[in-house]
């Protein structure tokens, strides 16, 4: 009888799994670089929806220009929808992030990334590329 029951046991929770499977499979966990010039500098975008139900993504900005600096910096929360972030040019390895309302700077230089009040609300410099979705896969695609 311990044995029906513990064999009933197993096959119980192994259909709990298959059945949660497809759930937890819905959770986006990814990071996608804009490499500046090498490997060891870049600007990444990271997102992290740590449960499926939950309807916001948690962001961060990593900045790199090894060996000097490597820092990862939370920002605003995104919908699991993906709103795309442009990346224009600033000044001297500084760059602006701008997501839906939302501006960012970011520094490899200082090794920071911080809201920014963009005061005129146009683009600073020349556009660098996006942070989006292509064929439902989180890219960098380069400005044209």
């Amino acid at each position: 009888m311990a044995a029906a029951v513990a064999v009933l046991r197993r096959r119980g929770a192994l259909l709990a799994v298959a059945l949660l499977a497809p759930l937890l499979a819905a959770c986006e966990n990814s990071a996608t670089s804009f490499t500046v010039d090498s490997s060891q500098h870049a600007v990444v975008l990271m997102r992290e929806q740590p449960y499926f139900w939950a309807d916001e993504v948690e962001q961060a900005i990593v900045v790199t220009r090894l060996p000097h600096c490597q820092r990862k910096v939370a920002i605003h929360p995104d919908t699991t929808a993906y709103t795309p972030i442009e990346v224009f040019e600033a000044g001297s390895l500084l760059w602006a992030l701008h997501q839906g309302e939302r501006w960012y700077l970011a520094s490899t230089e200082r090794c920071l990334v911080q809201d920014w009040n963009n005061p005129g609300g146009g683009a600073p410099g020349p556009a660098v590329g996006t942070f989006r979705l292509r064929d439902g896969e989180p890219v960098f695609e380069p400005a044209a």
